[in-house]
């Protein structure tokens, strides 16, 4: 069966969230749902979210899953307020737990805080299997850009998080702790080994000036095209263009905010004795 695939785009932090569902009246799953939050205020919101609910609400279809790609580090995770609001359960790839021992101290979290994944209902290995209805998807481990990081096949579409950007764009950087260029580069490779038709869907896109935001590219056109991983790049090649460009980054706008929201699934700080849930800044360190 074909997946029928439908892409919501967060204009704010350049990201694709995604209901995937197998017919109208069915089952569906939700990859990558962002939680709006506006940093000047420290409020969070649900616009983003809610667009997702209502579309789940006009197809009449069930949630099965919330899915991450990843721990993002660009954007709050709404995966929480989604099971709230429509049930399901969560999944992300099962090393996230090694995301979770590096901030639990930078952000001195509670002593109790868990740093297994069990935050999460499903920690998902490389080559497992799940269901959506009718559809099966397949994880696939695509390490790089974070140690964690998978993807999910539905037949000939694969959700890749930000192993690659659009052609233009290139790929993700590999500077957080567990990043590595090399991984990133095997990772695109077992992407770019896939048949020529195949449609990669982004957790991305950071359109350059005359170009719309887009969803989805192709395996054909990311060995065409792609600025850092086209066709005949080499992997020494691209470490060092990787590497040289990551040097040159500065911190995400979110990086603080989300990494603290999205190792709990996307679910708040405990709140304190006055009611209210805070968040950390470490001063001088990241």
């Amino acid at each position: 069966m074909q997946a029928q695939i439908q892409p919501f785009f967060d204009s704010v932090t350049g990201t694709y969230s995604y209901v995937l569902y197998d017919h109208p009246g069915g089952h569906a799953a939700i990859i990558d749902p962002v939680l709006d939050y506006d940093p000047k205020a420290g409020r969070i919101s649900y616009g983003n979210a809610q667009r997702l609910v209502d579309f789940v609400h006009a197809q009449g279809v069930q949630l099965e899953w919330i899915l991450e790609t990843h721990a993002h580090a660009d954007h709050l995770s709404a995966s929480a307020w989604l099971k709230q609001q429509l049930g399901g359960r969560t999944g992300i790839g099962r090393d996230i737990d090694s995301v979770q021992r590096v901030f639990k101290p930078i952000f001195q979290l509670e002593e109790d805080f868990a740093t297994d994944g069990r935050q999460f209902d499903q920690l998902f290995a490389d080559g497992d299997s799940l269901q959506v209805g009718e559809l099966q998807l397949q994880v696939l481990a695509l390490p790089g850009h974070t140690p964690a990081d998978i993807g999910y096949r539905a037949g000939d579409d694969i959700f890749i998080g930000d192993t690659l950007f659009q052609p233009d764009v290139g790929s993700a950087r590999c500077d957080f702790p567990g990043g590595n260029a090399a991984t990133l580069y095997r990772s695109a490779q077992r992407l770019l080994s896939q048949p020529d038709h195949t449609r990669l869907w982004l957790c991305h896109d950071y359109p350059p000036s005359g170009r719309a935001a887009s969803a989805c590219s192709t395996v054909a056109q990311q060995k065409a095209a792609n600025i850092h991983l086209h066709s005949g790049v080499s992997e020494a090649d691209f470490v060092a263009l990787r590497q040289a460009r990551d040097a040159t980054l500065g911190a995400p706008v979110l990086l603080i905010p989300s990494i603290q929201i999205n190792i709990r699934a996307g679910n708040l700080p405990p709140t304190a004795a006055n009611g209210l849930s805070y968040l950390k800044i470490p001063l001088n360190l990241l």
